[in-house]
């Protein structure tokens, strides 16, 4: 088994596999939300109560980014994928099983917490990558997790409507154990970045965050645009269910193809970042997505207008996850599992945030609701970008 040297390289078909695996494995986290309406009916549940279980699921996901992601850098990154893995089979099994919306939530937070593996491998294509791929092999690995969260929305949706909302967790267990089983194999062995106990390396997450602004700056960026990206899927099942749609969760999925198309067209963008430089892509990212919520909040009521906003508003999140992520990690490549981190638990925090906000917004106004609180989120990243270029706000350290 070969082992990766830092600047190295890595080869084409590990950053492959590690691309395919990162979107099976985010996927998780996205097959309930066409299913909603359908869990909402089955359990005789509310809409707000069955949105929730979105909600609980990504706070498991920023739960895992922060204490389990820090350990790639003391810990075996081959074995806590692999018990991650695991954990996100049996999580996917109960789901599948429960007849509780209780056991659901607690399950889907174990789901959440144990699919943060996409999260090991990006650390891996930015310390390993010669330096002048580095932002290539980090935009395909991000390709592939962007992908897969939105092609779990079309294969749920399918799957939902032609077998079962149950059937899509007991498939999601089986495709985690065939997972584990190719990273077992393909995974070669890494240099370990730290050296001493867990708590000290959970301190030294805080030290980090607290001496590097950037690394906050594009945190919180980031955090803002998925943020926006998940308020558009989060009521996207009730949308489609009420008038004049009456659509079921099959037409979630469908529309989720088109997301992936835009995934797709901004695969190859990460080798641009080196010129036009973080800023700009952030910005235009920002930008792309207000365009998004304005023909949303116009059109949202076809079909064409909903397909639209969906490719813009995913373009422009991964125009800024990729230039704020990268950024992240190239402040500080040395601890690249903990710069990483503080930048996905910050991001997940902002979509369990945009998720919840989504659902208060549908609550109170419907779909505009929900068009105001994604718009709110993409203005906020913008904004945050014009102030500290224009005005050279100096981010100071945290005492």
């Amino acid at each position: 088994m070969i082992e990766l040297k830092e600047n190295m390289g890595i080869p084409r078909s590990i950053v492959i596999a590690m691309a395919v695996l990162a979107g099976v494995t985010v996927a998780n986290l996205y097959y309930n939300q066409p299913l909603l309406e359908m869990i909402s009916s089955g359990l005789g549940i509310s809409h707000i109560t069955a949105n929730l279980i979105t909600v609980i699921t990504q706070v498991g996901y920023a739960f895992g980014l922060f204490f389990i992601i820090p350990s790639g850098d003391l810990y075996s990154r081959r074995r806590i994928i692999s018990v991650c893995m695991t954990m996100a089979a049996v999580m996917s099994l109960i789901i599948g099983l429960a007849s509780n919306i209780y056991i659901i939530w607690g399950a889907s937070l174990l789901l959440g917490a144990s699919s943060v593996i996409p999260q090991l491998f990006i650390p891996v294509a930015g310390q390993f990558s010669r330096p002048e791929d580095k932002s290539k092999n980090i935009g395909y690995v991000l390709s592939g997790l962007l992908t897969g969260i939105l092609a779990a929305r079309v294969v749920s949706g399918f799957i939902g409507e032609w077998l079962s909302w149950r059937a899509m967790f007991l498939i999601a267990a089986g495709l985690m154990i065939i997972c584990c089983g190719i990273a077992l194999r393909i995974l070669p062995d890494m240099k370990r970045n730290f050296t001493g106990t867990y708590p000290q390396l959970m301190h030294s997450v805080w030290t980090i965050f607290r001496t590097h602004p950037r690394i906050r700056l594009y945190s919180v960026r980031g955090g803002l645009a998925f943020g926006s990206m998940l308020t558009i899927w989060s009521c996207m099942a009730f949308h489609l269910a009420e008038q004049p749609f009456c659509a079921g969760s099959d037409m979630v999925g469908m529309l989720g193809l088109c997301g992936m198309a835009g995934a797709i067209a901004a695969s190859d963008i990460g080798k641009y970042i080196p010129k036009y430089g973080i800023k700009k892509f952030s910005g235009c990212g920002a930008v792309i997505q207000i365009i998004g919520w304005l023909v949303s909040y116009f059109f949202g009521y076809g079909y064409i207008g909903l397909i639209v906003a969906l490719i813009l508003v995913d373009i422009g999140t991964q125009f800024q996850q990729l230039s704020n992520q990268s950024g992240c990690i190239a402040q500080i490549p040395e601890a690249s599992s903990r710069a990483n981190t503080i930048f996905m638990t910050t991001y997940f925090i902002g979509g369990s945030l945009g998720t919840f906000l989504a659902g208060q917004g549908w609550a109170a106004m419907g779909w505009t609701g929900v068009c105001i609180v994604g718009g709110l989120f993409a203005f906020a990243s913008l904004l945050i970008t014009l102030l500290t270029s224009r005005i050279n706000i100096e981010l100071k350290v945290i005492i």
